[in-house]
């Protein structure tokens, strides 16, 4: 709600800019204000929803959050490539403004959206946290699945060492059997190497490309470009269907080499004469499948796989810290392209080749497979990878799909819960026991609710 109202009022002094008036100045401002805005969402987002997912349907949640981004910048293309046609002020007035129905449709939904129950168990709120397991669950507070969730969701909170109030920046640089370090790197990583891939130099400068290396005239240029975001959303509803099915690692390393190899054909499409010749449609094939590619895979997975890589404690800082990552490399990228296809033409392309195929063997040996996982459970690859001196990825493969009560033995195993946790020193409550008592505080309610219509009707049921 914050990052929306923070987004509109950037939108506002964006738009309300006069010539003469220091309007560069302004718009500068307002675009810095709008991009606060958006970098709260684009940190928050991915978390909330991977904390409020089943473990069945997280990734195809997330992967759809991802898709929406393809369907944001197609609406965003079209919107400017018609407004080009109007006067001056309706050509970059009316695309900025419009971005005030998202923000609105944003603040007025998430007004209706419960907060995540883990983060409601971190604050001690044992009561809303039940009633929203509940909720997402189906279920009644007092159903037996419900109780043990809410369990599980305490022992998590313990094993990643997280005992409320604000957690240090410090604590994402730790180890043991939590890995923090490690996993922030996994889930930061995965953002640098979305951008660093070239997906900008191809959605932001697609018709540049098309105009300057290949040679077609400028509105051809833009129309292919909006043919180009129609390619981009359509491809981007595949991981849709197969992310579970799949795995995270799987669409990574695929759409890795698929996008590696389409920059290989548009870098040797452009060789010959100069990039002007009829090989250059090759290139044009290539930006197109590099479109696709990143739309299927490297497009929704970098939000997904630190949303659920990284633990309770440092899940909100961490996924900051990998946003973070993606816009100042998104920014990188941006700014350095034109200037690499003005002085080194088609190595452009090779560089981004390159590039690619050296995030392969990071991702093959050091991705953790994590689909059909349950945070908690994903939370027992690293300890088991840690505590049994094996590498994460064979740990990912090797532990069976647990269910909650495994999950639950098998923390204690590791010693994420010890019966001395169960009762604090100085018989102050545990979390358990006060979620415990939540419960059964709910469950006496419940019954003595039915008592009294009982009584109203003639006495107590004895069942």
């Amino acid at each position: 709600m914050l990052g929306g109202l923070i987004m509109i009022l950037g939108v506002i002094i964006q738009i309300s800019a006069i010539k003469g008036s220091k309007a560069t100045v302004q718009l500068i401002i307002g675009r810095t204000v709008t991009g606060v805005g958006n970098g709260i969402n684009t940190s928050t987002i991915p978390t909330y929803q991977a904390e409020c997912s089943r473990t069945t349907n997280r990734g195809l949640l997330i992967c759809i959050e991802g898709g929406i981004i393809a369907f944001g910048t197609m609406i965003a293309y079209w919107i400017d490539y018609g407004a080009s046609y109007g006067p001056d002020d309706l050509t970059w007035r009316f695309p900025i403004a419009f971005q005030i129905i998202f923000g609105i449709i944003l603040i007025v939904g998430i007004w209706f959206l419960p907060e995540s129950p883990r983060w409601l168990i971190t604050q001690d709120r044992h009561e809303d946290a039940i009633d929203v397991i509940a909720a997402l669950s189906g279920l009644e507070t007092t159903d037996a699945a419900v109780t043990l969730q809410h369990s599980l969701i305490v022992d998590g909170i313990k094993a990643s060492g997280h005992a409320g109030g604000e957690v240090p920046y410090s604590a994402l640089f730790t180890g043991g059997k939590t890995q923090h370090f490690r996993r922030l790197l996994l889930g930061s990583s995965s953002q640098f190497f979305q951008q660093l891939g070239g997906c900008n130099a191809v959605i932001y400068y697609f018709p540049i490309l098309f105009q300057s290396a290949i040679g077609v005239s400028h509105n051809l240029a833009l129309l292919l470009g909006g043919v180009n975001m129609i390619v981009y959303s359509i491809f981007a509803t595949v991981s849709w269907f197969i992310i579970e099915r799949a795995g995270r690692r799987q669409l990574f390393l695929w759409g890795t080499i698929g996008q590696c190899l389409s920059m290989v054909l548009v870098f040797a499409c452009l060789i010959p004469d100069g990039g002007k010749g009829p090989s250059a449609k090759g290139a044009g094939v290539g930006l197109f499948t590099y479109i696709a590619f990143f739309g299927a895979t490297w497009l929704p997975l970098p939000w997904l796989y630190p949303a659920e890589i990284n633990p309770l404690r440092t899940r909100a800082k961490a996924n900051a810290v990998s946003t973070i990552t993606n816009w100042l490399f998104n920014f990188l990228i941006v700014m350095v392209t034109p200037v690499m296809i003005s002085n080194i033409k088609w190595g452009t392309y090779l560089f981004f080749a390159i590039v690619n195929a050296c995030f392969l063997p990071v991702i093959y040996f050091f991705y953790p497979e994590t689909k059909k996982r349950s945070l908690e459970e994903i939370d027992l690859i690293f300890a088991k990878g840690y505590l049994e001196n094996m590498s994460y990825v064979k740990a990912s493969y090797d532990m069976p799909f647990l269910s909650d009560r495994e999950v639950e033995a098998m923390s204690r195993q590791y010693g994420f819960i010890d019966s001395d946790e169960e009762t604090k020193i100085g018989g102050e409550s545990s979390d358990n026991e006060k979620g415990d008592a939540a419960l059964r505080n709910r469950t006496a309610g419940s019954n003595r609710s039915v008592q009294m219509h009982d009584a109203e009707e003639g006495g107590l049921r004895n069942d």
